[in-house]
Protein backbone atom coordinates (compact mmCIF):
# COMPACT_ATOMS: atom_id res chain seq x y z
CA UNK A 1 0.00 0.00 0.00
CA UNK A 2 1.33 3.45 -0.93
CA UNK A 3 2.20 5.78 1.91
CA UNK A 4 -0.17 8.71 2.19
CA UNK A 5 0.37 12.03 3.92
CA UNK A 6 -2.38 14.40 5.02
CA UNK A 7 -1.88 17.95 6.24
CA UNK A 8 -4.23 19.31 8.88
CA UNK A 9 -4.08 23.09 8.61
CA UNK A 10 -5.28 24.55 11.89
CA UNK A 11 -6.57 28.09 12.34
CA UNK A 12 -9.07 28.94 15.08
CA UNK A 13 -9.61 25.28 16.01
CA UNK A 14 -6.79 24.66 18.49
CA UNK A 15 -8.18 21.57 20.20
CA UNK A 16 -8.16 17.80 19.78
CA UNK A 17 -11.68 17.12 21.13
CA UNK A 18 -14.67 17.94 18.91
CA UNK A 19 -12.35 18.66 16.01
CA UNK A 20 -13.59 17.08 12.76
CA UNK A 21 -10.22 17.77 11.13
CA UNK A 22 -8.76 14.98 13.27
CA UNK A 23 -11.42 12.41 12.38
CA UNK A 24 -10.79 10.47 9.17
CA UNK A 25 -12.96 8.20 7.04
CA UNK A 26 -9.74 6.68 5.67
CA UNK A 27 -6.81 7.64 7.92
CA UNK A 28 -3.56 8.58 6.17
CA UNK A 29 -0.31 6.73 6.78
CA UNK A 30 1.23 9.92 8.12
CA UNK A 31 -0.12 13.23 9.37
CA UNK A 32 1.36 16.72 9.60
CA UNK A 33 -0.50 19.23 11.77
CA UNK A 34 0.30 22.82 10.85
CA UNK A 35 -0.38 26.30 12.21
CA UNK A 36 0.74 29.37 10.25
CA UNK A 37 1.02 32.67 12.06
CA UNK A 38 0.02 35.20 9.41
CA UNK A 39 2.79 37.77 9.01
CA UNK A 40 0.14 40.36 8.10
CA UNK A 41 -0.88 40.42 11.76
CA UNK A 42 2.36 42.26 12.52
CA UNK A 43 1.62 44.98 10.01
CA UNK A 44 0.29 48.36 11.26
CA UNK A 45 -3.18 48.32 12.74
CA UNK A 46 -3.83 51.79 11.31
CA UNK A 47 -2.01 53.33 8.36
CA UNK A 48 0.80 55.59 9.51
CA UNK A 49 1.17 53.97 12.94
CA UNK A 50 3.49 51.26 14.22
CA UNK A 51 0.98 49.45 16.46
CA UNK A 52 0.53 45.91 15.04
CA UNK A 53 -2.84 44.33 14.37
CA UNK A 54 -2.19 41.63 16.95
CA UNK A 55 -1.35 42.95 20.40
CA UNK A 56 0.82 41.32 23.07
CA UNK A 57 -2.07 39.97 25.15
CA UNK A 58 -3.72 38.25 22.21
CA UNK A 59 -0.46 36.84 20.85
CA UNK A 60 0.57 35.54 24.26
CA UNK A 61 -2.76 33.73 24.73
CA UNK A 62 -2.49 32.29 21.21
CA UNK A 63 1.02 30.99 21.92
CA UNK A 64 -0.09 29.35 25.15
CA UNK A 65 -2.88 27.66 23.21
CA UNK A 66 -0.46 26.38 20.58
CA UNK A 67 1.93 25.01 23.21
CA UNK A 68 -0.93 23.18 24.90
CA UNK A 69 -2.16 21.80 21.58
CA UNK A 70 1.28 20.52 20.70
CA UNK A 71 1.39 18.60 23.96
CA UNK A 72 -1.98 16.99 23.24
CA UNK A 73 -0.87 16.00 19.74
CA UNK A 74 2.43 14.56 20.98
CA UNK A 75 0.54 12.35 23.43
CA UNK A 76 -1.37 10.91 20.48
CA UNK A 77 1.70 10.23 18.36
CA UNK A 78 1.67 13.40 16.28
CA UNK A 79 3.17 16.89 16.62
CA UNK A 80 2.53 20.51 15.63
CA UNK A 81 4.57 22.52 13.14
CA UNK A 82 4.32 26.30 13.60
CA UNK A 83 5.47 28.61 10.84
CA UNK A 84 5.34 32.38 10.33
CA UNK A 85 4.58 33.67 6.86
CA UNK A 86 1.88 33.95 4.27
CA UNK A 87 -0.47 31.05 5.12
CA UNK A 88 -1.33 29.90 1.60
CA UNK A 89 2.32 29.93 0.50
CA UNK A 90 3.40 27.84 3.48
CA UNK A 91 0.60 25.31 3.03
CA UNK A 92 1.16 24.87 -0.71
CA UNK A 93 4.91 24.52 -0.25
CA UNK A 94 4.50 21.76 2.33
CA UNK A 95 1.81 19.96 0.33
CA UNK A 96 4.02 20.00 -2.75
CA UNK A 97 7.15 18.83 -0.91
CA UNK A 98 5.33 16.01 0.89
CA UNK A 99 3.16 15.04 -2.11
CA UNK A 100 0.23 15.25 0.27
CA UNK A 101 -2.95 13.33 -0.42
CA UNK A 102 -5.08 16.11 1.00
CA UNK A 103 -5.04 19.34 2.97
CA UNK A 104 -7.75 19.46 5.62
CA UNK A 105 -8.90 22.86 6.87
CA UNK A 106 -11.95 24.30 8.60
CA UNK A 107 -14.13 26.99 7.05
CA UNK A 108 -13.53 30.42 8.53
CA UNK A 109 -15.83 33.48 8.65
CA UNK A 110 -12.94 35.91 8.13
CA UNK A 111 -12.37 37.41 4.70
CA UNK A 112 -8.57 37.10 4.82
CA UNK A 113 -8.74 33.51 6.05
CA UNK A 114 -11.25 32.65 3.31
CA UNK A 115 -8.94 34.18 0.71
CA UNK A 116 -6.04 32.08 2.04
CA UNK A 117 -8.12 28.91 1.70
CA UNK A 118 -9.21 29.84 -1.82
CA UNK A 119 -5.59 30.58 -2.77
CA UNK A 120 -4.51 27.15 -1.52
CA UNK A 121 -7.28 25.51 -3.53
CA UNK A 122 -5.99 27.19 -6.71
CA UNK A 123 -2.29 26.50 -6.14
CA UNK A 124 -2.24 22.94 -4.80
CA UNK A 125 -0.57 20.33 -7.02
CA UNK A 126 -2.94 18.09 -8.95
CA UNK A 127 -2.42 15.08 -6.67
CA UNK A 128 -3.52 17.01 -3.56
CA UNK A 129 -7.16 17.61 -2.65
CA UNK A 130 -8.36 20.44 -0.42
CA UNK A 131 -10.92 19.16 2.08
CA UNK A 132 -12.73 22.08 3.73
CA UNK A 133 -15.13 21.26 6.58
CA UNK A 134 -17.32 23.07 9.07
CA UNK A 135 -15.96 23.04 12.60
CA UNK A 136 -16.95 24.49 15.94
CA UNK A 137 -20.49 25.45 14.96
CA UNK A 138 -23.67 24.84 16.93
CA UNK A 139 -25.52 24.02 13.71
CA UNK A 140 -23.99 22.72 10.54
CA UNK A 141 -25.13 24.13 7.23
CA UNK A 142 -27.04 21.05 6.08
CA UNK A 143 -29.21 21.26 9.21
CA UNK A 144 -30.19 24.93 8.84
CA UNK A 145 -33.78 25.53 7.62
CA UNK A 146 -32.70 28.27 5.21
CA UNK A 147 -30.13 28.76 2.48
CA UNK A 148 -26.94 30.70 3.16
CA UNK A 149 -28.21 33.81 1.34
CA UNK A 150 -31.53 33.68 3.21
CA UNK A 151 -30.10 34.32 6.67
CA UNK A 152 -32.75 36.20 8.71
CA UNK A 153 -32.08 39.93 8.88
CA UNK A 154 -32.26 40.11 12.68
CA UNK A 155 -30.84 37.96 15.44
CA UNK A 156 -34.29 37.55 17.00
CA UNK A 157 -35.68 36.07 13.80
CA UNK A 158 -32.63 33.79 13.48
CA UNK A 159 -32.96 32.61 17.09
CA UNK A 160 -36.67 31.81 16.76
CA UNK A 161 -36.03 29.93 13.54
CA UNK A 162 -33.16 27.73 14.75
CA UNK A 163 -34.69 27.07 18.17
CA UNK A 164 -37.83 25.86 16.44
CA UNK A 165 -36.24 23.89 13.59
CA UNK A 166 -32.73 22.79 14.62
CA UNK A 167 -31.02 20.46 17.05
CA UNK A 168 -27.60 21.43 18.36
CA UNK A 169 -24.91 18.97 17.35
CA UNK A 170 -23.24 16.74 19.95
CA UNK A 171 -19.51 17.22 20.34
CA UNK A 172 -17.03 14.62 19.06
CA UNK A 173 -14.57 12.84 21.38
CA UNK A 174 -10.84 13.40 21.07
CA UNK A 175 -9.00 10.77 19.01
CA UNK A 176 -7.01 8.31 21.09
CA UNK A 177 -4.16 8.06 18.58
CA UNK A 178 -3.17 9.90 15.41
CA UNK A 179 -1.07 8.86 12.41
CA UNK A 180 2.67 9.40 12.89
CA UNK A 181 4.69 12.38 11.70
CA UNK A 182 6.06 12.20 8.14
CA UNK A 183 9.68 12.76 7.15
CA UNK A 184 9.42 16.50 7.50
CA UNK A 185 10.81 19.27 9.64
CA UNK A 186 9.42 19.94 13.07
CA UNK A 187 9.53 23.34 14.65
CA UNK A 188 7.94 25.59 17.23
CA UNK A 189 9.57 29.01 17.60
CA UNK A 190 9.64 30.48 21.12
CA UNK A 191 7.38 33.45 21.66
CA UNK A 192 10.36 35.69 22.38
CA UNK A 193 11.65 35.02 18.88
CA UNK A 194 8.28 36.03 17.44
CA UNK A 195 7.63 39.12 19.54
CA UNK A 196 9.66 40.19 22.56
CA UNK A 197 6.87 42.49 23.72
CA UNK A 198 4.40 39.60 23.94
CA UNK A 199 6.92 37.39 25.71
CA UNK A 200 7.42 40.05 28.38
CA UNK A 201 3.77 41.06 28.67
CA UNK A 202 1.90 40.08 31.84
CA UNK A 203 -1.74 40.81 32.63
CA UNK A 204 -2.48 43.30 35.39
CA UNK A 205 -3.05 41.44 38.67
CA UNK A 206 -6.07 43.63 39.39
CA UNK A 207 -8.03 41.60 36.87
CA UNK A 208 -8.66 38.93 39.50
CA UNK A 209 -8.73 36.13 36.94
CA UNK A 210 -5.83 34.69 34.96
CA UNK A 211 -6.55 33.55 31.42
CA UNK A 212 -4.23 30.78 30.24
CA UNK A 213 -4.51 29.56 26.67
CA UNK A 214 -5.15 25.93 25.84
CA UNK A 215 -7.72 23.17 25.85
CA UNK A 216 -7.15 21.93 29.41
CA UNK A 217 -7.50 25.42 30.89
CA UNK A 218 -10.72 25.85 28.91
CA UNK A 219 -12.22 22.63 30.25
CA UNK A 220 -11.14 23.50 33.78
CA UNK A 221 -12.76 26.92 33.64
CA UNK A 222 -16.02 25.60 32.22
CA UNK A 223 -16.24 22.85 34.82
CA UNK A 224 -15.40 25.20 37.67
CA UNK A 225 -17.93 27.82 36.58
CA UNK A 226 -20.80 25.39 36.08
CA UNK A 227 -20.27 22.88 38.87
CA UNK A 228 -18.31 24.65 41.61
CA UNK A 229 -19.57 28.20 41.18
CA UNK A 230 -23.07 27.05 40.09
CA UNK A 231 -22.85 29.74 37.44
CA UNK A 232 -25.63 28.26 35.33
CA UNK A 233 -28.04 29.07 38.16
CA UNK A 234 -27.09 32.74 38.34
CA UNK A 235 -25.63 33.80 34.99
CA UNK A 236 -28.66 35.82 33.84
CA UNK A 237 -28.52 37.90 37.03
CA UNK A 238 -24.77 38.37 37.27
CA UNK A 239 -23.68 38.62 33.62
CA UNK A 240 -23.62 42.42 33.72
CA UNK A 241 -21.07 42.46 36.52
CA UNK A 242 -17.80 44.36 36.31
CA UNK A 243 -15.56 43.05 39.10
CA UNK A 244 -14.62 39.53 40.15
CA UNK A 245 -13.93 36.25 38.48
CA UNK A 246 -17.34 34.62 38.31
CA UNK A 247 -19.98 37.09 37.21
CA UNK A 248 -19.74 35.58 33.71
CA UNK A 249 -18.51 32.36 32.14
CA UNK A 250 -15.31 34.03 30.80
CA UNK A 251 -14.93 31.25 28.22
CA UNK A 252 -14.89 33.63 25.23
CA UNK A 253 -11.07 33.60 24.74
CA UNK A 254 -11.03 29.81 24.43
CA UNK A 255 -14.01 29.87 22.09
CA UNK A 256 -12.28 32.48 19.93
CA UNK A 257 -9.13 30.39 19.51
CA UNK A 258 -11.06 27.18 19.19
CA UNK A 259 -9.61 25.62 22.34
CA UNK A 260 -13.26 25.02 23.18
CA UNK A 261 -16.14 24.55 20.78
CA UNK A 262 -19.65 25.94 21.09
CA UNK A 263 -21.03 22.39 21.13
CA UNK A 264 -18.79 21.48 24.06
CA UNK A 265 -20.13 24.44 26.03
CA UNK A 266 -23.69 23.46 25.16
CA UNK A 267 -23.04 19.83 26.15
CA UNK A 268 -21.66 20.96 29.51
CA UNK A 269 -24.68 23.18 30.18
CA UNK A 270 -27.08 20.36 29.27
CA UNK A 271 -25.22 17.98 31.59
CA UNK A 272 -25.59 20.53 34.40
CA UNK A 273 -29.32 20.87 33.63
CA UNK A 274 -29.80 17.10 33.89
CA UNK A 275 -28.72 17.28 37.52
CA UNK A 276 -30.05 20.68 38.57
CA UNK A 277 -32.81 21.41 36.08
CA UNK A 278 -32.99 24.05 33.39
CA UNK A 279 -33.63 27.67 34.26
CA UNK A 280 -33.46 31.14 32.75
CA UNK A 281 -29.74 31.48 33.50
CA UNK A 282 -28.67 28.16 31.99
CA UNK A 283 -30.70 29.00 28.89
CA UNK A 284 -29.05 32.40 28.68
CA UNK A 285 -25.61 30.83 28.30
CA UNK A 286 -26.78 29.01 25.17
CA UNK A 287 -28.58 32.20 24.12
CA UNK A 288 -25.18 33.92 23.98
CA UNK A 289 -23.82 31.03 21.91
CA UNK A 290 -26.64 31.67 19.44
CA UNK A 291 -25.52 35.30 19.11
CA UNK A 292 -22.04 34.06 18.27
CA UNK A 293 -23.47 31.65 15.70
CA UNK A 294 -25.51 34.41 14.09
CA UNK A 295 -22.47 36.65 13.71
CA UNK A 296 -20.54 33.78 12.07
CA UNK A 297 -23.31 33.20 9.54
CA UNK A 298 -23.61 36.94 8.86
CA UNK A 299 -19.85 37.25 8.30
CA UNK A 300 -19.83 34.32 5.88
CA UNK A 301 -22.66 35.89 3.91
CA UNK A 302 -21.43 39.47 3.81
CA UNK A 303 -17.72 39.02 3.29
CA UNK A 304 -15.74 42.25 2.89
CA UNK A 305 -18.84 44.44 3.27
CA UNK A 306 -18.82 43.55 6.98
CA UNK A 307 -15.89 45.93 7.42
CA UNK A 308 -17.76 48.97 6.15
CA UNK A 309 -16.47 51.56 3.72
CA UNK A 310 -13.26 50.90 1.84
CA UNK A 311 -12.11 54.41 2.67
CA UNK A 312 -9.26 54.35 5.22
CA UNK A 313 -10.15 55.56 8.68
CA UNK A 314 -7.67 57.90 10.34
CA UNK A 315 -7.24 58.41 14.10
CA UNK A 316 -8.71 61.59 15.56
CA UNK A 317 -7.91 63.33 18.86
CA UNK A 318 -11.18 61.94 20.23
CA UNK A 319 -10.21 58.38 19.26
CA UNK A 320 -6.77 58.77 20.82
CA UNK A 321 -8.32 60.04 24.06
CA UNK A 322 -10.64 57.02 24.06
CA UNK A 323 -8.02 54.34 23.45
CA UNK A 324 -5.57 56.00 25.88
CA UNK A 325 -8.21 56.18 28.64
CA UNK A 326 -8.08 59.97 28.69
CA UNK A 327 -11.69 60.95 28.00
CA UNK A 328 -12.31 62.18 31.54
CA UNK A 329 -15.33 59.88 31.85
CA UNK A 330 -14.37 57.39 34.60
CA UNK A 331 -16.67 54.59 33.49
CA UNK A 332 -15.13 54.66 30.00
CA UNK A 333 -11.54 55.27 31.05
CA UNK A 334 -11.60 52.48 33.65
CA UNK A 335 -12.76 49.99 31.03
CA UNK A 336 -10.14 51.12 28.55
CA UNK A 337 -7.39 50.71 31.15
CA UNK A 338 -8.65 47.22 31.95
CA UNK A 339 -8.80 46.36 28.25
CA UNK A 340 -5.24 47.43 27.54
CA UNK A 341 -3.78 45.96 30.73
CA UNK A 342 -5.54 42.59 30.60
CA UNK A 343 -6.85 41.95 27.08
CA UNK A 344 -10.42 41.47 28.27
CA UNK A 345 -13.40 43.48 29.54
CA UNK A 346 -16.96 42.51 30.37
CA UNK A 347 -19.79 42.62 27.88
CA UNK A 348 -21.38 45.53 29.75
CA UNK A 349 -18.15 47.54 29.56
CA UNK A 350 -17.73 46.76 25.86
CA UNK A 351 -21.19 48.04 25.00
CA UNK A 352 -20.64 51.25 26.91
CA UNK A 353 -17.20 52.13 25.54
CA UNK A 354 -18.36 51.32 22.02
CA UNK A 355 -21.47 53.46 22.28
CA UNK A 356 -19.48 56.31 23.83
CA UNK A 357 -16.94 56.26 20.99
CA UNK A 358 -19.50 56.12 18.19
CA UNK A 359 -22.46 58.08 19.57
CA UNK A 360 -20.91 60.61 21.96
CA UNK A 361 -17.50 61.17 20.35
CA UNK A 362 -18.77 60.71 16.77
CA UNK A 363 -15.74 58.59 15.84
CA UNK A 364 -15.75 56.11 12.95
CA UNK A 365 -16.85 52.78 14.47
CA UNK A 366 -14.20 50.94 12.46
CA UNK A 367 -11.45 52.54 14.56
CA UNK A 368 -13.01 51.03 17.67
CA UNK A 369 -13.26 47.62 16.02
CA UNK A 370 -9.60 47.82 15.00
CA UNK A 371 -8.49 48.73 18.52
CA UNK A 372 -10.44 45.81 19.95
CA UNK A 373 -8.78 43.58 17.33
CA UNK A 374 -5.41 44.66 18.68
CA UNK A 375 -6.25 44.28 22.37
CA UNK A 376 -8.72 41.47 22.92
CA UNK A 377 -7.57 37.96 23.74
CA UNK A 378 -11.04 36.80 22.69
CA UNK A 379 -10.95 38.63 19.37
CA UNK A 380 -12.72 36.81 16.60
CA UNK A 381 -13.54 38.52 13.38
CA UNK A 382 -17.26 37.72 13.20
CA UNK A 383 -18.22 38.63 16.77
CA UNK A 384 -15.99 41.69 16.99
CA UNK A 385 -17.01 43.35 13.75
CA UNK A 386 -20.61 42.14 14.06
CA UNK A 387 -20.99 43.64 17.53
CA UNK A 388 -19.41 46.95 16.52
CA UNK A 389 -21.73 47.24 13.54
CA UNK A 390 -24.67 46.43 15.77
CA UNK A 391 -23.79 49.22 18.23
CA UNK A 392 -23.16 51.64 15.35
CA UNK A 393 -26.56 50.82 13.88
CA UNK A 394 -25.22 49.74 10.48
CA UNK A 395 -25.28 46.50 8.57
CA UNK A 396 -27.90 43.89 9.41
CA UNK A 397 -30.88 45.03 11.49
CA UNK A 398 -29.75 48.69 11.28
CA UNK A 399 -31.00 51.03 13.99
CA UNK A 400 -29.62 54.39 15.01
CA UNK A 401 -31.14 54.43 18.51
CA UNK A 402 -28.77 51.91 20.13
CA UNK A 403 -27.42 54.47 22.56
CA UNK A 404 -25.90 53.79 25.96
CA UNK A 405 -26.05 56.71 28.37
CA UNK A 406 -22.74 55.92 30.06
CA UNK A 407 -23.44 58.14 33.08
CA UNK A 408 -26.74 56.40 33.74
CA UNK A 409 -25.16 53.01 33.07
CA UNK A 410 -22.32 53.78 35.46
CA UNK A 411 -24.70 54.60 38.27
CA UNK A 412 -26.78 51.51 37.62
CA UNK A 413 -24.00 48.93 37.28
CA UNK A 414 -21.36 50.54 39.51
CA UNK A 415 -23.38 52.56 42.06
CA UNK A 416 -20.57 52.79 44.61
CA UNK A 417 -17.89 53.47 42.04
CA UNK A 418 -15.94 50.36 43.05
CA UNK A 419 -15.14 49.41 39.47
CA UNK A 420 -13.88 52.80 38.39
CA UNK A 421 -11.78 53.22 41.53
CA UNK A 422 -10.36 49.73 41.03
CA UNK A 423 -8.84 50.73 37.68
CA UNK A 424 -8.41 54.47 38.25
CA UNK A 425 -6.69 54.63 41.61
CA UNK A 426 -6.91 58.42 41.81
CA UNK A 427 -10.67 58.00 42.40
CA UNK A 428 -10.10 56.10 45.65
CA UNK A 429 -9.75 59.42 47.47
CA UNK A 430 -13.43 60.13 46.76
CA UNK A 431 -16.08 58.47 48.95
CA UNK A 432 -17.83 55.41 47.49
CA UNK A 433 -20.82 56.57 45.51
CA UNK A 434 -21.88 58.45 42.44
CA UNK A 435 -19.28 61.15 43.01
CA UNK A 436 -16.65 58.79 41.62
CA UNK A 437 -18.44 58.88 38.27
CA UNK A 438 -18.52 62.70 38.25
CA UNK A 439 -15.20 63.69 39.83
CA UNK A 440 -14.92 66.87 37.80
CA UNK A 441 -17.99 68.17 39.65
CA UNK A 442 -16.81 67.01 43.08
CA UNK A 443 -13.19 68.15 42.84
CA UNK A 444 -12.81 70.38 39.75
CA UNK A 445 -9.31 71.43 40.77
CA UNK A 446 -8.11 67.82 40.63
CA UNK A 447 -10.19 66.25 37.85
CA UNK A 448 -10.69 67.51 34.32
CA UNK A 449 -14.18 67.57 32.85
CA UNK A 450 -14.82 64.91 30.21
CA UNK A 451 -14.08 65.73 26.60
CA UNK A 452 -17.84 65.73 25.94
CA UNK A 453 -20.89 66.16 28.15
CA UNK A 454 -23.85 64.92 26.11
CA UNK A 455 -27.26 66.43 26.69
CA UNK A 456 -28.53 62.97 27.69
CA UNK A 457 -26.39 63.14 30.82
CA UNK A 458 -28.14 66.16 32.29
CA UNK A 459 -30.74 64.41 34.42
CA UNK A 460 -28.08 62.05 35.79
CA UNK A 461 -25.66 64.75 36.91
CA UNK A 462 -25.58 65.28 40.65
CA UNK A 463 -27.01 68.77 41.34
CA UNK A 464 -24.38 71.16 42.64
CA UNK A 465 -26.26 71.54 45.90
CA UNK A 466 -26.22 67.82 46.47
CA UNK A 467 -22.49 67.32 46.16
CA UNK A 468 -21.91 67.69 49.89
CA UNK A 469 -24.78 65.36 50.86
CA UNK A 470 -24.74 61.55 51.08
CA UNK A 471 -25.86 60.11 47.74
CA UNK A 472 -27.93 56.94 47.56
CA UNK A 473 -27.22 54.60 44.65
CA UNK A 474 -30.96 54.45 43.92
CA UNK A 475 -30.80 58.01 42.56
CA UNK A 476 -29.65 56.41 39.33
CA UNK A 477 -30.16 52.68 39.77
CA UNK A 478 -33.90 53.04 40.36
CA UNK A 479 -34.55 54.12 36.78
Amino acid sequence: MDSTVDIVWLQDDLRVADNPLLHFTAPPSQLLCLYVLDKQWFEPLIEGESTPRIGPARLRFLWQSLIELRGELLQRGSDLLVRIGHPSDVVVELATTLKARQVRVAEHPGVEETHHIASVARKLPSQTVLHCVESGRLFYRHALPFERDQLPESFSAFRRCVERECTISTSLPAPITLPPWPEAARGFPPLKAVCEQSAAWQPDARQGFVFVGGESAARTRLKEYLWQQKGAATYKKTRNGLLGANFSTRVSPWLARGCLSACQVNDAVKAWEVEYGSNESSYWITFELLWREYFVRAAQLEGASMFGSRQPCQPTPAFNAWRNAETGMPFVDAAMVELYQTGWISNRARQNVASFLVKDLSVDWRLGALWFEHCLIDYDVASNWGNWRYIAGVGRDPRQDRYFNVLKQAGHYDPKGLYVAHWLRQLEKLPPGLERHQPWRVAPSEFTAPCVEPEQWQRWLIPAGELDKPTEPSVIAGE
